[in-house]
């Protein structure tokens, strides 16, 4: 069960993505394109920790049932190193749409017992969080 430091901690996170957001909507000029160098670190970054996190829990699966959890828990990182090598503002999009669309494994983990009960609580806001504001950094960015 996530304890409380865990969701205090997890909604601090978003700060730095929501001020990236905020300065490259309405920072001075010169700032934009660090706000949107920064944003799209840190999207990046907290990608691959969600895979170092769903490495974790595979960690708790049976030997034989381990190998599928492994091999999602490496792609979140290939994906952004992938997407952060070539950045540009389409790019940060489609990280901010990745981000999205690791629900569907979280709820894979929480399904198999191998993340905890509450996890969904924790990674449903987290994520659509990030997301939006990622995808809304590569949107600002366009124009």
């Amino acid at each position: 069960m996530l304890q409380r430091p865990a969701f205090l901690l997890g909604y601090s996170g978003l700060l730095p993505a929501f001020a990236a957001l905020g300065t490259a909507l309405a920072g001075p000029p010169e700032w934009r394109e660090l706000a949107f160098r920064a944003g799209a670190l840190y999207a990046g970054l907290i990608l691959s920790f969600l895979g170092g996190a769903w490495w974790g829990l595979s960690t708790r699966a049976e030997p034989e049932k381990a190998w599928p959890f492994y091999i999602m828990s490496v792609l979140p990182s290939l994906a952004a190193l992938a997407l952060l090598l070539l950045l540009n503002p389409p790019r940060l999009v489609i990280l901010g749409g990745l981000i999205a669309i690791t629900l569907p494994v979280d709820r894979l983990l929480v399904k198999s017992g191998l993340a905890p009960a509450n996890w969904m609580l924790l990674r449903v806001p987290l994520t659509v969080g990030l997301s939006l504001a990622t995808v809304g950094l590569g949107l600002a960015a366009m124009v």
